[in-house]
């Protein structure tokens, strides 16, 4: 197996966490990556239990850490495409096939690099695709699995005993996310199916994406807050803090934590409101 493998290949709230949505998370992402390559370097996968250990964990490091870099770029890419969002299995398949390739090519090079491997021929290449195919589909189906988990409220929200947002009874009016025809708003149709027709609750920064919270769950976008809050349009709504914005429809009172204010919006979810904000949500009726 050797010799085939070397032949082819802080203020409430001050910010956010990651947690799950279909679209890539940076952080799951290599963490995925990154216990595979460790597993990878302990059992030797693939042949390469005959190199060094420093070799082998390198050479697995490499390979694992860039094609994680290589599939958040593509299967981010594909989610905005939007072709293929309500076929799950479809857009796997696709974003799996796009990182086999150029992950290939990494594969062969740090084969030559870390193992010794003589530079492979048009079959060996192929050969090491095909591996690569297997295993670029193995942890894009991983993803999706763990994407498709409850996600928490992160650092930016307090959870309360009652947090679990599926469990929601919100009247079921026309709200505003929806336009007269009746299909969902510009950053509604970015959501994954399950969650376009929901009712939103708020937005929340999480470095360069954006958590969009719904009384059905919630959803990462790559998206910049300013930029959501445009496709918004006609539902009303604030910044409250420099990394929330909240539905109007959302807020059901208010409370006090250790001199915090906090709105407590439907379904158990606290966010933090800033200082600069108090002024204008007082003036405006929020936080009677």
């Amino acid at each position: 197996m050797t010799d085939l493998l070397r032949e082819r290949p802080t203020d409430a709230f001050h910010a956010s966490s990651t947690v799950a949505s279909r679209q890539a998370s940076p952080i799951r992402s290599l963490a995925i990556a990154t216990i595979a390559a460790l597993f990878m370097t302990f059992v030797g996968a693939l042949g390469t239990g005959q190199v060094s250990l420093a070799n082998r964990l390198m050479y697995w490091i490499v390979v694992m850490i860039t094609g994680a870099l290589i599939g958040l770029g593509i299967s981010n890419a594909i989610h905005q495409w939007a072709r293929l969002r309500d076929r799950p299995i479809g857009e796997g398949a696709l974003i799996s096939v796009l990182i086999a390739v150029p992950l290939s090519v990494v594969v062969v090079m740090a084969n030559i690099f870390f193992l010794g491997a003589a530079r492979p021929g048009a079959v060996e290449f192929a050969a090491v695709t095909g591996v690569v195919l297997v295993v670029s589909a193995l942890l894009t189906t991983i993803n999706y699995a763990m994407a498709r988990r409850p996600s928490g409220a992160g650092f930016g929200a307090i959870p309360t005993d009652d947090s679990s947002q599926a469990s929601l009874i919100i009247p079921e009016a026309k709200t505003a996310e929806l336009k007269a025809n009746g299909e969902p708003a510009a950053l509604m149709v970015r959501l994954p199916m399950n969650l376009r027709y929901a009712r939103l609750l708020a937005l929340q920064a999480e470095d360069h994406y954006l958590r969009v919270h719904t009384d059905a769950g919630s959803a990462l976008i790559l998206l910049r807050m300013s930029d959501a809050v445009a496709e918004l349009a006609g539902i009303e709504g604030k910044r409250v803090h420099r990394s929330w914005w909240v539905a109007r429809a959302a807020v059901v009172g208010t409370a006090s934590e250790k001199g915090r204010t906090l709105l407590r919006l439907v379904g158990g979810l606290k966010v933090g409101v800033s200082r600069s904000s108090r002024p204008e949500l007082a003036r405006d009726g929020w936080l009677s």
